[in-house]
Parts: structure tokens; C-alpha cells; sequence
């Protein structure tokens, strides 16, 4: 995938979208010197992100997220530090955005700057296997909801239609017809088919722009 200075990952609640955004960001740390992450799921209390911080540390990568973030206070809020998303163009930054329309108005703060400066991926994470985004009308729906709420539209998408740990080859080839059809719909480019890397080398060759992922202790968040 061509990189842009901000690759925003938006998806519906339980599309794995946080999964991808980690390892996104462990493949952008291999080719730039400052990464970062901006949680912004306040859809989610737990602010998924840090449960990889230590992986973050080791790396070098810098993670803004609310203060409350893995802790029992559920409170919306985000740090004053996200404006140095739009600020910093010295860094190349991943956004992992909340689970639907309520999460995506927290990049709404963002969005002027962001369609001002034009360096930016606004991909949106499908899981076919996720109750709410079984097919395309579903999907297409969600897509509207976040474009109406944040007010960028999408660039392209990211199938990460898995199972968590209990995702088969076959599972991940049976949902390509699925992005597919996505794709076609929307006119967006399919960027990327990620699977869980214990699975990569037996699907590729089989699959374009294959992306392997370390999955994360807790699936689907």
C-alpha cells in the first residue's frame, strides 16, 4: 500500500480495526523514524490500544490516548496532545477511530486540517463476520453513517474478515467475494486482505496485498 502521513482506520464495533492499526504501525516503525497512534475510540472505554503499549515501547512508537484508557472510568475523553496529529508533520500517524458514527465524530475535531493538508488514507476495516456487516447493504450503510459524521470520505478498504484465533485459510478466501463486492459498490480500492500470521504463508500468492497480523490477546475490538 502507498503510504500516507496519516492513515485513519475506521470500522464498525467489533471489525478488528484496532488489531490492524497496531500492526500497522509495527510495519510503518520499519520505514519512518517517528511513528504514532491516536486512539480515538471513545466508543470503547478500554481504549484497546494500550493493551499493546509495551510493544510500542520496544519499538519506539508514541501512543496518544485518553487518560482513562484501560481503567473502570468510562468518560469520553481525549488529550490535548491529538492536535499534534495535524501539527507535527513530522510524524507519521495511524488513527484508530471509534465503532461507528458516535466514534467517528471524535476525528470530526481533525477533519479540516486533515482534508487541508491531503496526505491522509481513510480506509474502512470490513468483517463479513461481524453481526451488524454480514453483506454489502449493511456495510454501505455503516460507511455512510461514518462519512456523514467525521466528514472525510473514504479512500479505500481493509478486509479483515477473521474469526480471531479460531480463522481458517478458507475463512479468509470465502470472504473475498464479499470485499469484493464492497469494493465494486463503493468504487474504492480494496488495499489490503489481512490474515493472522500464522496463516500467511499457506494463503500467500493466493491473495493481493496480503497483510499479516499478530492478533492481540482480545479479539474484535
Amino acid at each position: 500500500m502507498t503510504t500516507k502521513r496519516l492513515t485513519i482506520l475506521c470500522g464498525h464495533y467489533g471489525s478488528g480495526k484496532t488489531n490492524v492499526a497496531v500492526n500497522l504501525a509495527f510495519k510503518l516503525r520499519e520505514q519512518h523514524d517517528r511513528v504514532t497512534v491516536a486512539d480515538l475510540d471513545i466508543v470503547n472505554p478500554y481504549f484497546r490500544t494500550k493493551d499493546s503499549m509495551k510493544e510500542f515501547d520496544e519499538r519506539g512508537i508514541r501512543l496518544i490516548c485518553s487518560p482513562y484508557a484501560n481503567s473502570n472510568v468510562d468518560i469520553p475523553a481525549l488529550p490535548q496532545e491529538l492536535y499534534s496529529v495535524t501539527d507535527d508533520k513530522g510524524q507519521t500517524v495511524v488513527l484508530d477511530i471509534g465503532g461507528d458514527d458516535r466514534g467517528a465524530l471524535a476525528l470530526g475535531r481533525l477533519a479540516e486540517q486533515i482534508k487541508v493538508e491531503g496526505d491522509y488514507a481513510m480506509l474502512m476495516v470490513i468483517n463479513r463476520f461481524r453481526p451488524l456487516t454480514p453483506d454489502v447493504p449493511s456495510t454501505l450503510e455503516v460507511m455512510r453513517e461514518i462519512e456523514t459524521a467525521c466528514g472525510i470520505p473514504f479512500t479505500g478498504l481493509v478486509n479483515n474478515s477473521n474469526l480471531g484465533e479460531e480463522t481458517t485459510a478458507d475463512d479468509v478466501l470465502g470472504s473475498l467475494a464479499y470485499a469484493d463486492e464492497v469494493a465494486k459498490a463503493t468504487g474504492l480500492p480494496l488495499v489490503m486482505t489481512t490474515v493472522k500470521d500464522t496463516l500467511y504463508n499457506e494463503l500467500k500468492g493466493q491473495i493481493n496485498n496480503l497483510f499479516p497480523l499478530m492478533l492481540q490477546d482480545k479479539p474484535f475490538m
